[in-house]
């Protein structure tokens, strides 16, 4: 009789595999997904304007309480599952030194994305749960300071990095993105920790500079080294954009007039790739913090609102763009800031369906070519890669805060000016208030206008 009470359909053990593709699903959901219930970062980064619910493009976080959404969905669903999947294969028994070594790869590349998890936790909210994060025995964990906790990542990555062996097996079927190959995993990490080490470049310049020289022979070196979730055709395993577009009946979003309207005045050639036509045949964004006419503009692509859109954690572009920024702040990466601008927006271009030759016409306008384009080299890194990461909104974020370019302006609708960070989640302040308390006072206020330690200007 006590089999009937035994549902064979819900394992009571799970290996440390599917754990991790689990968590690489949950981490590419949470970042492309554009449900304001959870990630608003295509408001924020003016990629996107509203029609019937403006509230979100106005800076109005609390409604929906989406930094508790942010924040549960990174810790709950994709760090607790790399934990155990870490636990899990640490407590594999080996006996040849193949086991040992795709057992050693396993640990290192779950590594890489336990840090880059973190990394999207800690700038996003500053202080966070680091040290006593998931601990079942710390029902109210303490904050860690965010320097700390940035450099701290940095060394785990470093360490992942050493812990990988090009020459052997992985995750295999079960690695969702690079199907277990071992030496784009290092390609990844090391791009991951270029992109981290430019964050502190204005605050750690001497550290910056030293990491960024190690990790830049090792990063990505084309499209096809992109870190590419691919979606599947049929639900449930499908584009988050599709879901929320299409799926949902719901015709909620346009293309923002700030984003359309300089692509038009380069005559972008990736427009009929991120947008439809309008009515009048050309292309048009809803007013950015407004109610929009959904009939009235152009509406997101056919493209990019396809169930099975590929999603994009890490690509050449974005690479070669901090590549562009390295040598403007004298690191030495090789090239000129030039050539690695041309590379990273060509390889935008090409990504998307574009020719190398549509490429180079748009390179030859002197509103973007690197020689002539207007304003300092921040404006003209900060405007192509803005551009170019459409779909990737947490990242333009970071980089828009970075660099401060495009001149983005706060509607006159917002409540706040444009965030630049989360507030802290409801629960911390109703249920951890000591912790949280000490974190907002630490940081400089909870608030959305205070900047992070690597956000100095």
């Amino acid at each position: 009789m006590t089999d009937l009470n035994t549902n064979p359909k819900v394992p009571t053990s799970v290996p440390g595999n599917p754990l991790f593709s689990n968590a690489q699903k949950n981490f590419t959901d949470i970042l492309t997904t554009p449900n304001v219930n959870n990630n608003i970062f295509e408001f924020i980064v003016q990629h996107w304007a509203a029609t019937t619910y403006p509230q979100e493009s106005r800076y109005i976080l609390s409604e929906r309480n989406i930094p508790q959404n942010w924040w549960t969905i990174i810790y709950r669903d994709v760090l607790r599952d790399l934990n155990e999947s870490i636990r899990l294969i640490s407590e594999e028994t080996v006996v040849t030194d193949d086991q040992r070594t795709n057992q050693e790869n396993r640990l290192a590349i779950a590594r890489v994305m336990w840090v880059h998890a973190f990394y999207v936790l800690v700038t996003t909210f500053g202080d966070i749960p680091f040290t006593e994060a998931l601990d079942i025995t710390k029902p109210t964990p303490k904050y860690d300071e965010q320097r700390t906790v940035y450099y701290a990542l940095l060394d785990s990555l470093d360490a992942a990095i050493a812990h990988m062996d090009e020459s052997g097996t992985s995750f295999e079927s079960a690695d969702l993105i690079y199907g277990g190959d071992v030496g784009q995993w290092f390609k990844y990490a090391n791009s991951l920790k270029l992109k981290m080490a430019m964050n502190i470049a204005d605050v750690d310049a001497a550290k910056a500079k030293t990491l960024v020289e190690q990790a830049a022979l090792n990063v990505l070196k084309s499209n096809a080294d992109n870190a590419v979730f691919h979606y599947l055709a049929t639900p449930p395993n499908v584009n988050p954009i599709w879901t929320n577009l299409v799926q949902s009946n719901r015709n909620d979003y346009v293309p923002a007039n700030t984003l359309v309207n300089s692509m038009n005045a380069a005559n972008d050639p990736r427009r009929e790739f991120y947008f439809t036509l309008d009515p009048n045949g050309g292309y048009s964004g809803g007013i950015y913090g407004s109610g929009n006419s959904f009939s009235k503009f152009s509406h997101i692509s056919d493209m990019v609102t396809s169930p099975d859109f590929p999603a994009v954690l890490i690509g050449y572009d974005e690479v070669e763009f901090l590549l562009a920024e390295a040598v403007e702040r004298g690191m030495n990466v090789g090239g000129s800031a030039a050539e690695h601008y041309n590379k990273a927006v060509t390889a935008s271009i090409t990504y998307w369906g574009g020719s190398p030759e549509d490429a180079n016409s748009y390179l030859a306008q002197s509103t973007v070519n690197y020689n002539t384009a207007p304003g300092p080299w921040q404006k003209k890194i900060g405007v192509q890669a803005w551009i170019s990461l459409f779909t990737r909104n947490f990242d333009a974020w970071v980089n828009w805060r970075r660099l401060d370019f495009p001149a983005l302006v706060a509607p006159p609708s917002a409540i706040t000016p444009i965030p630049i960070r989360y507030t802290y989640p409801s629960n911390e302040q109703n249920l951890n208030q000591a912790n949280y308390d000490a974190a907002s006072a630490s940081i400089g206020g909870d608030e959305v206008t205070t900047k992070l330690f690597w956000d100095t200007h």
